[in-house]
Formats: C-alpha cells, structure tokens, sequence
C-alpha cells in the first residue's frame, strides 16, 4: 500500500510538470476589427474597409472595435495603416459625420485663405503643418504696416489635401491655392477682416514650438527706410514729420503776419487841367 501510494503521488507529479513545460498551450482569443487598407484621415467607414482578425485577449486593445457595426459609417480621427486595430478613440464619437468635416475639433472652426509661394513658404506648408499669420496692410511707406495677427495655427488641409504623404511635391504647384487653417470663432473673425483690408502671409514654425509672444510688434516703413523714422529739420529747426512742430510752425507765422502792420494804401490817382485865362496858364487838380 505505501509503495503503491508512493507510485500514485509520482504518477501525478509527473504529468503535472509535464503539463507545464511540454503540453500545448491555449490562449483565450477575441475577435476584432482591424483596417483592410491604408485609410488617410476623415475616411467614413464602409464594409470593405474593415477586416476580421484574432487577437489573444491579453492582447487586444481595451478600445478595440469587437463588433463590425460598431465601426460602419464612422469617420477616421487619425489615418490608419492596414491591419492596424480599429479603436474607439481613432473614430468619431458619433455617427453620420462624412469626411474632413469630422475631425475637426470641437470649439473650431476650418477658414481657408488663399496664398502663392511667395506668401506660403514656397510651398512646404503641407496639412498639420503649424503655421504664423501675417497681416499686411498696403499703402504708402508712411501707411503700410506688418503684425503677426495668429500664432501657432494648425493647418488642416492644403486644397482638398488632407494627408502630407498624399501631396504631389514634384509635380507643378499651381500659381495660387488656398489653405485651410483651425482656428477659434474670434481668430476666424479677425483672419476674414485680415483678408478683405489687406494681404496675408503664413510662416511656416516647428510644430514643437509651442511659443508665443503676447505683443506682436508691429513692423512700419521705420525698418525698411533708415531716414524714414529721423526727424527732418525745417524752418527754425523744426522736425517736419510732428504734427506739433507743424502747429507751432503754422502759429508763429500767423503771430508774425498779425504783429506786422498792414501797408499803407497808395494814394488815389488824381486829374491835372490846364487852364488858360488870356496870358495866365493856371493847372487845376482833380481826385478821382
């Protein structure tokens, strides 16, 4: 009995480790939907988009997609490669929403400007792209003005462009196109004033630099015209450009023509006859 017991507890631990280290081991496995294909931002969701695939439930997203109607007629937040897992946090949170219009942010609002190379950064300004608006007003060098109007804007699309890695950058760029930027209700106000009273420019910025400078200085003709800010002397060492110094110009020559007394009149024109009487010749003179 005891050497049978013994062969009993041996028998057992055998299989035990055994079990452990040789058997096959299964893994509990959940099925979720991942993409067929590449799909860029703003995709909505049809059937042949979508592909079932295994997943160990250890490892599947805690978002994942699990059923395939949880994903139709959903648009993509963020561009997808193919057989990436499909989450909850890369769709939108409603659905019905169709293309571009979806990702953008609540509380934004897309306003698009139109730009040339000159005023675009020669055409690096790709989508997500961070960016500077200029605003120059026109006019004479004593009128015209530049001020950075926004700061660190996103750009959400360049034509009907809204992925970097699907822009044609070897082939011709058109003279102008127009791009499309995020910006609050306020900043979209202030770039439409911008675009009717003047030129806009944008400034291509790293998309880290979160910085901004709270007083955008303003740049005047000053900067461009070394003489143009200098005071110029005139009469009486006057500076011509203040309007003070205009005033007290103005003023002192009105003082000096009201001190001086006017001219005295010239004398009326008069009328000389002759008159003779016998041997007398006598001249008479008459005022007009």
């Amino acid at each position: 009995m005891i050497f049978g017991g013994a062969a009993v507890c041996a028998t057992l631990l055998t299989w035990f480790l055994w079990s452990r280290t040789a058997a096959p081991k299964t893994e509990a496995m959940t099925t979720v939907w991942a993409a067929a294909r590449d799909l860029p931002a703003g995709t909505k969701l049809l059937k042949g988009h979508l592909k079932e695939v295994r997943l160990s439930t250890k490892d599947a997203p805690t978002a994942a997609i699990r059923e395939q109607a949880a994903a139709l007629d959903r648009a993509l937040l963020y561009p997808v490669s193919a057989n990436e897992t499909l989450t909850s946090v890369k769709l939108t949170s409603s659905t019905g929403i169709d293309g571009v219009p979806s990702i953008i942010a609540a509380g934004k609002r897309a306003v698009s400007v139109q730009i040339a190379d000159s005023s675009g950064a020669a055409g690096l300004i790709q989508p997500r792209a961070h960016v500077d608006v200029l605003f120059t007003r026109t006019g004479s060098m004593t009128e015209a003005i530049t001020t950075t109007i926004l700061q660190d804007i996103a750009v959400l699309s360049v034509g009907r462009v809204t992925e970097a890695q699907n822009m044609d950058t070897k082939g011709p760029r058109p003279a102008a196109q127009a791009v499309t930027l995020l910006v609050t209700p306020e900043e979209a106000g202030k770039l439409e004033l911008a675009k009717n009273q003047g030129k806009i420019s944008l400034a291509l910025r790293n998309p880290l630099d979160q910085s901004r400078v709270d007083e955008p200085v303003a740049v005047t003709g000053d900067a461009l015209d070394p003489y143009l800010g200098k005071p110029r002397k005139g009469p009486r060492g006057l500076n011509l450009r203040d309007s003070k110094a205009w005033a007290q110009l103005t003023e002192a020559d009105t003082a000096v023509a009201k001190k001086t007394p006017p001219p005295a009149p010239p004398p009326p024109p008069k009328t000389v006859v002759d008159v003779y009487r016998g041997e007398k010749h006598v001249q008479e003179v008459f005022n007009k």
